[in-house]
């Protein structure tokens, strides 16, 4: 049996933007873009779930959907990071046994490059480690999917889409 993608009509946001005789607007034109690629590390695969799952594959319909980089060690971080096309890291901050502030920091002192980093903390009276790690933002744990998704969208939102 042969699975095809579902049909929006045959028209794509863009040409159902020119058919209708409007400018397509920048949501039109994002939409058609390449996926953000956001990297997910902890050591806990929960975690990681817990993160996937509270942003979902579309966190705002500005945006393009996201691809996820599930990682469970510093190497692999390192690796991808350094490699280039992440969009944004989500960093568990009490991973071992390196958690996520120490590897925040050493990828803001060592990549010039670096994507933007949201740390999870432990708890909210943590944040000011997010400072020291020189993270853009840092969310506590237990993970609250409104606030996660209200701090990706606004960093994905600033942030160029990497190529």
């Amino acid at each position: 049996m042969e699975i095809r993608p579902r049909r929006t009509r045959g028209r794509t946001p863009l040409a159902r933007a020119a058919g209708s005789g409007r400018v397509a607007s920048v949501t039109d034109r994002t939409s058609a873009t390449a996926p953000l690629k956001v990297l997910v590390y902890s050591d806990d695969v929960a975690t990681r779930d817990q993160v996937i799952l509270a942003l979902g594959r579309r966190p705002h319909p500005d945006l393009p959907e996201v691809e996820y980089v599930e990682v469970a060690t510093e190497p692999v971080v390192i690796a991808n990071l350094d490699a280039g096309g992440i969009d944004l890291a989500i960093l568990d901050g009490e991973a071992v046994p390196a958690g996520g502030l120490g590897i925040a920091k050493q990828l803001k002192d060592e990549l010039d490059d670096c994507p933007p980093v949201v740390v999870l903390t432990g708890r909210p009276q943590d944040a000011w480690l997010a400072t020291w790690s020189r993270a853009e933002a840092a969310v506590p744990q237990p993970i609250d999917p409104v606030e996660l998704a209200r701090v990706v969208v606004g960093l994905l939102r600033s942030t160029p889409v990497s190529a």
